[in-house]
């Protein structure tokens, strides 16, 4: 704990420096070879929007050869590549990696009054790993596509003459696994190792609690899948029998260790939105995070119960009905943690000064469409249920409101929230707002219309169907469009922001972090001194002085935390 960094006595708020870490150095290869977190985070940041542009293009193609009941603009061969190519790009090269690897990564260290990561080089070598498996997801598009689902399930992937494209397919996502795997270790290190004194894991902010436990599934799980599509190559280059009945193999066995990953794997990307969301509603509500603990254990508890849950991908796939009945009843406790987040949240906003800023409005958009797609859940949580529901538009538009939606609004809510103390600028506001609504207004109507559709039996991956279901594949392309608009209005006033921004002052929502007692954008070191060592969520510490300045550490606070350095 020490001394704050003042530019007056009687302002606490930090002197901007001429220098910071955008600037110190100049050029392309400083960037390359770079071991700051803050800008390989933004290097992250860079390659998961390329992503999450190529996984949306691939979406806004498929939902226009579906505006027809017949064939529009694609082929049914190039149909199945586009929902390959948009399954695969989204899940793997976005959702996953992308509020981790791009927020996580330059909010983390700083969170925690550190100068970097744990393991720096680690991190920069993890970034290259992400690099190459995008290039070759890329390549793929050059060789035609692929059209084996997201999942490459056998037969469909490997029952087949060899083929370079699906080679780039497992060896793509084989190295991916290992970038995610070197940063779950970093971030672990980092908490572990760069804790201030002062800072318990009671004090930790809830997004850290979110990163570790995120961290935990990616050094267990994710080993799992990068066998698994290793021995998937090894049986599709040398027709050795592991997963294909007819050289001795069992599909249903790859279908086991996909999911063992896979859906922990959804816990990777829903559970750094949920320390995002803990962030934001804390902010924009002022007032402490309602039940800290149980949030933060929460966060435990789901890594911890997404790997008992596998099998309830597999419900129609041939297991036992003892297997189904307990997959069933496990499936129900993971929803007890996810609930405790959101009545937590819920709880935190009663009576709070809410303030809707853009970043608010996504949290509470997350709080809709994440409510939404895991009550949704709960209905094929059921045997019963899931059986009729299995393969069709029901399930389609669940995980779509779960996985996209959820991660997706707490995606661009935290790079919001952060892209002041990112960049230094401030963004358009009300263009903001817009553009937040808009997200929320698309994805409702293009997901909503597909539940019905899928309760009246609409099977998922038809590029054709009957002429009953046309007006709910209307109404959700539409959706569609609208969501695509959002996205290009954001990165509209997003990039124009870093030319024409206003400048950002430190701290400009009233956050308790410790990121937020640095400049915007920080020092080459995060803090030209050391931060105080506080509650996350301790908000009354902090006073508005004006939309220049925006809030600065009250004079006595700083006062204590020079008096406690002195005495450490």
């Amino acid at each position: 704990m020490a001394g704050g960094i003042v530019e007056k006595p009687t302002s606490g708020a930090p002197v901007r420096p001429k220098v910071n870490y955008l600037n110190e150095t100049k050029g392309l290869k400083n960037w390359l070879v770079t071991l700051d977190h803050k800008r390989i985070a933004l290097m992250y940041l860079a390659a998961v929007s390329v992503a999450l542009l190529l996984g949306g293009f691939w979406a806004l193609v498929l939902r226009t050869e579906l505006l027809g009941p017949q064939d529009t603009i694609l082929s049914n061969q190039w149909y199945n590549r586009a929902f390959t190519l948009h399954g695969a790009v989204m899940v793997f090269l976005f959702i996953i990696p992308g509020i981790p690897a791009s927020l996580g990564n330059f909010i983390l260290p700083m969170q925690l009054g550190a100068k970097d990561l744990a393991l720096p080089r680690i991190n920069l070598l993890s970034w290259y790993l992400y690099v190459i498996g995008l290039i070759f997801f890329l390549g793929i598009l050059f060789l035609g596509g692929l059209d084996t689902g997201w999942t490459l399930y056998p037969p469909y992937s490997s029952g087949r003459p060899v083929e370079l494209n699906l080679i780039f397919a497992y060896t793509g996502v084989f190295i991916l696994g290992f970038s995610s795997i070197l940063t779950g270790l970093n971030f672990i290190a980092t908490m572990h190792k760069l804790r201030p004194k002062g800072m318990t894991m009671y004090k930790m902010p809830l997004f850290l609690w979110a990163l570790y436990a995120t961290s935990l599934i990616q050094v267990l799980a994710t080993p799992v899948v990068g066998l698994t599509l290793g021995l998937s190559l090894i049986e599709h280059v040398f027709k050795i029998g592991i997963f294909l009945p007819q050289y001795g193999g069992d599909p249903v066995l790859y279908q086991h260790f996909f999911w063992f990953y896979s859906h922990p794997a959804v816990y990777i990307m829903v559970l750094p939105a949920m320390g995002v969301q803990s962030e934001l509603i804390a902010t924009f509500s002022r007032k402490h995070v309602f039940g800290y603990k149980a949030i933060a254990w929460s966060s435990i508890a789901i890594a911890a119960i997404g790997f008992i849950v596998w099998g309830h991908h597999m419900f129609v796939s041939g297991q036992s009905p003892a297997a189904g009945i307990i997959f069933s009843f496990l499936t129900y406790w993971v929803a007890i943690p996810s609930a405790i987040k959101v009545f937590n949240w819920v709880a935190t906003l009663y009576k709070g000064a809410i303030d809707f800023k853009a970043p608010m409005i996504y949290a509470l958009a997350f709080m809709y469409l994440f409510g939404i797609g895991g009550l949704t859940g709960l209905f094929l949580a059921s045997v019963v249920n899931n059986v009729h529901l299995h393969d069709t538009y029901f399930v389609i538009a669940h995980f779509h409101m779960v996985m996209v939606g959820s991660v997706l609004t707490a995606f661009l809510g935290g790079i919001h929230y952060w892209w002041p103390k990112m960049t230094g600028k401030m963004y358009n506001e009300t263009l903001a707002r817009i553009a937040a609504v808009m997200v929320f207004i698309g994805f409702n109507v293009t997901f909503m219309p597909q539940f019905v559709a899928g309760t009246r039996g609409m099977p998922r991956r038809y590029a054709n169907y009957l002429d009953e279901f046309t007006i709910f594949h209307q109404v959700s392309t539409i959706g569609a469009y609208i969501l695509g608009a959002a996205v290009v209005l954001q990165a509209f006033y997003l990039v124009y922001s870093l030319f024409k921004g206003k400048q950002a002052p430190p701290n400009p929502w009233g956050s308790a972090s410790l990121e937020w007692q640095a400049t915007s954008p920080p020092d080459f070191h995060n803090f030209t001194e050391k931060p105080i060592v506080m509650g996350a969520y301790d908000f009354e510490n902090w006073e508005f002085v004006s939309e220049e300045a925006g809030y600065v550490l009250k004079k006595e606070v700083i006062e204590t935390g020079k008096s406690l350095a002195t005495v450490h």
